[in-house]
């Protein structure tokens, strides 16, 4: 199935959990409702100089703070992100609050689509999908857009609140980064 139909298909019907009660062979299925969170922004750089910066981990725990902190649970903050991998992180909220662990699966890093998808989870958040797209402009502007599609029970929409902020928080910082104001650049 080619990554359009996936979508598509996550239109569709988003989550299906098939349960039975007790010994009986009913089969009930619940659709469950998810939020998906969708930011794009100008960035006034080369869609090499976006992507060259997505591939490592000091970007994220840049674009990231403070509204969250990652920690590699095996310490490595050396990563490289690559289709096929899976990472695990301690995660912290604003630096302090606690967030468990958080398991990001790369299923696509592809440079030459300028696209990213990750399958991602949390101790809180069971379903978190990202997907970065890139769309060059010009040769000195890209588009970048993040799109999270959310699912956390009953804290799906305090959690869709908080990731709105979030992701425009990011692209802010993304800015930042870009115009050479962080210690990423050093």
């Amino acid at each position: 199935m080619d990554l359009e139909n996936t979508q598509n298909l996550f239109q569709f019907i988003k989550y299906v959990i098939i349960f039975t009660r007790g010994k009986s062979r009913n089969v009930e299925v619940l659709l469950m409702k998810s939020k998906v969170v969708e930011v794009s922004s100008e960035f006034p750089v080369s869609k090499k100089v976006v992507f060259s910066k997505l591939t490592k981990f000091k970007t994220l725990s840049y674009i990231t703070d403070p509204y969250a902190s990652f920690k590699p649970i095996d310490g490595d903050e050396e990563l490289t992100w690559e289709a096929g991998k899976t990472f695990n992180f301690k995660v912290k909220i604003f630096k302090c609050i606690p967030f468990g662990k958080h398991t990001i699966r790369v299923i696509k890093f592809s440079k030459e689509e300028s696209y990213i998808y990750t399958n991602e989870k949390n101790t809180y958040v069971p379903i978190w999908n990202h997907s970065i797209f890139l769309e060059e402009l010009d040769d000195n502007r890209t588009k970048y857009t993040d799109r999270v599609e959310i699912y956390a029970g009953w804290k799906t929409n305090i959690v869709y609140m908080w990731a709105k902020l979030f992701y425009s928080h990011r692209q802010k910082k993304w800015l930042n980064l870009l115009k050479g104001d962080s210690q990423v650049n050093k």
